[in-house]
């Protein structure tokens, strides 16, 4: 460690900034937002990623350094042991003293390894506040008893001080042991807590409530600077080849006719739902964008669309295996998104002024659901089995009945919101003045 003490300062006196996500699609590319926001403030970058997902060298952003720590996916401490000290050695051999390590909220152990060495870290949540409000009160809610749920007839149970959310709400597998997640969690708001702030990708007119109680929790200080991708447009990495032609598709449909589907980068569904989610959208005789990844029917190496249902929606549908989302929900054709609820979905949507259809899967996805529907008011949950009727209606609801208008008037406000925040003076930006300012004077000993 002795020889990486007297290190000259990078020319210029533009100090470097370290960056290490967690290696899955939607916790690259806020991580990639974020890098293009900072280094359009001048500061340099260096990204640390493990070789799972690694963002590909052709579409890796200019002027970037991107080191490679560890071989294989992140569970345990969401990145191997092993990889501690790659991390360690990598962290050695940068040749100017880092301003600070910004790692995702997930990377604990790596955030403790910056520390052993002298580096200050910032923590990037790729979650709304909600969510990590809720992993606040997770261990007290635990210690009540009210978590894990003991009885099904409680997961109606509205929970004290985090309304609207209900007991189900946060259940966030159905596969992943409790004590588990338990860890899980303790070390997402442990990293948060122990970092020299920490970075949420929301804004303040959408989340300002659960901000503050973040704030007055945490000690420590808290940087609302979303939506990134608003702010740094077209820093990002797909890990899926991306269907352009769908963009052209979109072209000839009408304005605000079409309802995109897609349930993101990891969820999955079995054949029986995939037939019926066909027949649903069909049904329903509106336009529809419908993104069906390879992988996403479990138990299956290829999609089996149901005989008939090609014929039935050639005029009026399109399905593709992956969409350049953000660009397709900032279509004009697009007038609804029916979503798993992912944060980067959901915000993406927000910020284009587009209501939902929710049907979260796992993880976080759940409370961003709820805050859709009962707060923010610009979706509803289809709830219960995955039925062609139950589709059809839903499709129906938020395209022709007068609730679904209401959602589209309050999500259009939303959008309105979302553009101002960013705008020069407004709150993000604000943000950002501050965190640019923070990580200037924030004292490194590496």
């Amino acid at each position: 460690m002795a020889s990486a003490v007297n290190k000259a300062p990078a020319s210029g006196g533009a100090r470097r900034v370290l960056l290490f996500p967690l290696p899955f699609q939607g916790h690259i590319n806020p991580m990639l937002q974020l890098a293009a926001v900072l280094h359009a403030r001048g500061l340099r970058v260096t990204v640390f990623h493990s070789a799972f997902n690694a963002p590909e060298p052709a579409r890796r952003p200019a002027g970037y350094r991107f080191v490679t720590v560890g071989a294989s996916v992140p569970i345990a401490d969401l990145i191997p042991t092993g990889s501690h000290g790659n991390f360690a050695e990598a962290l050695l051999r940068i040749n100017e003293p880092p301003a600070c390590l910004v790692v995702d909220s997930n990377l604990r152990g790596m955030q403790v390894v910056a520390h052993r060495l002298g580096v200050p870290t910032l923590v990037l949540r790729t979650g709304a506040a909600a969510c990590l409000l809720a992993y606040m009160a997770f261990p007290a809610l635990c210690d009540k008893g009210v978590l894990p749920p003991q009885d099904h007839l409680q997961l109606n149970m509205q929970l004290d001080g985090l309304h609207p959310l209900q007991q189900q709400d946060m259940v966030f597998s159905a596969t992943i042991p409790h004590e588990t997640m338990s860890t899980l969690i303790e070390r997402i708001v442990v990293s948060s807590m122990c970092s020299s702030g920490v970075i949420i990708n929301t804004f303040s007119d959408l989340e300002d409530a659960e901000l503050q109680k973040i704030i007055d929790g945490m000690g420590v200080p808290v940087y609302a600077i979303g939506p990134l991708h608003k702010i740094s447009l077209g820093a990002q990495s797909s890990l899926l080849a991306q269907d352009r032609t769908c963009l052209d598709w979109l072209d000839k449909q009408e304005v605000g006719s079409v309802l995109f589907v897609s349930f993101g980068s990891l969820a999955s569904m079995d054949q029986e739902e995939l037939v019926e989610t066909a027949w649903g959208l069909a049904n329903s005789r509106m336009p529809f964008l419908w993104v069906i990844r390879p992988d996403s029917v479990q138990g299956s190496g290829k999609i089996g669309l149901p005989d008939g249902f090609e014929e039935e929606a050639r005029d009026r549908g399109m399905v593709v295996s992956w969409a350049p989302q953000q660009e397709v929900l900032g279509h004009q054709a697009i007038g609804g998104f029916w979503t798993h609820n992912g944060w980067n979905s959901t915000l993406e949507s927000i910020s284009e002024g587009v209501p939902m259809i929710c049907r979260p899967h796992f993880g976080d996805q759940m409370i961003n659901a709820r805050y859709v529907q009962e707060v923010w008011k610009i979706g509803f949950r289809l709830e219960g089995k995955m039925d062609r009727d139950n589709i059809q209606r839903s499709v129906k609801k938020l395209f022709c009945h007068d609730q679904g208008g209401e959602m589209r008037r309050r999500a259009n406000n939303l959008k309105d919101k979302a553009t101002r925040c960013i705008m020069k003076g407004g709150s993000s930006q604000t943000g950002i003045d501050l965190l640019v300012n923070c990580i200037m004077t924030l004292p490194s000993s590496i």
